[in-house]
């Protein structure tokens, strides 16, 4: 099997156990960020949590920054453990990306700090993209992507139509839905916005 036909679970890298230390570093810092904004928290401050001495911080992290991309990118890992398993015994492309679709919005309705964070904090620094956690989520655009071209081989999509650019309309699509929700603290319909989204997508807008 080439690399790049791999199954994203083989993707994942698994984790060696931690120190106890760096483990209660994670679990205070995860704490802090539903409560403060992720600029006001100092790394005394973890550290002080934590019970565990500043330094040890930027011994596993490097920097703040690194702790916050260290912790997005075992968030990331669960989800796409998750959706994977999903979409396990599901026939049929269009029944997958309906599947896909409303995961991915609960996802970021039960999981509003790290979502506000991944829509709105970590994109606009350039060494994000040189992040594990970047290249997780190209691994997950690559299972959607697969997904629909699934789709089109099965005759249920249009071949006449970028594969990529549909995955970046539904993908964007989930991020514009979502936002209003995360920003204000309102309720995300995952049902409706699920079903709306798809039905967009796959009837279109027209009467």
């Amino acid at each position: 099997m080439r690399k790049d036909e791999e199954k994203p679970n083989s993707l994942i890298k698994k984790n060696k156990p931690y120190p106890e230390s760096r483990i209660k570093i994670d679990k205070e810092f995860r704490k802090l960020l539903e409560e403060k904004k992720f600029d006001s928290i100092t790394t005394a401050e973890i550290a002080k949590n934590a019970g565990v001495n500043e330094a040890l911080i930027f011994r596993y992290f490097k920097s703040k920054r690194g702790l916050l991309y260290h912790v997005l990118t075992e968030f990331f890992q669960e989800f796409l453990v998750k959706i994977v398993a999903d979409l396990k015994g599901i026939k049929g492309a269009s029944n997958k990306i309906r599947k896909l679709i409303w995961s991915h919005i609960n996802q970021h309705d039960n999981n509003r700090v790290f979502a506000k964070i991944l829509l709105l904090e970590v994109r606009n620094f350039p060494e994000y993209f040189e992040t594990e956690h970047y290249e997780l989520t190209k691994i997950y655009n690559k299972l959607v992507l697969d997904i629909i071209i699934e789709g089109v081989e099965e005759g249920q999509i249009r071949e006449d139509l970028s594969a990529s650019r549909i995955r970046n309309i539904l993908l964007g699509g989930i991020e514009n839905l979502c936002l209003p929700g995360i920003l204000r603290g309102s309720e995300i319909n995952t049902d409706l916005l699920a079903d709306e989204l798809y039905d967009v997508i796959f009837n279109g807008v027209l009467k």
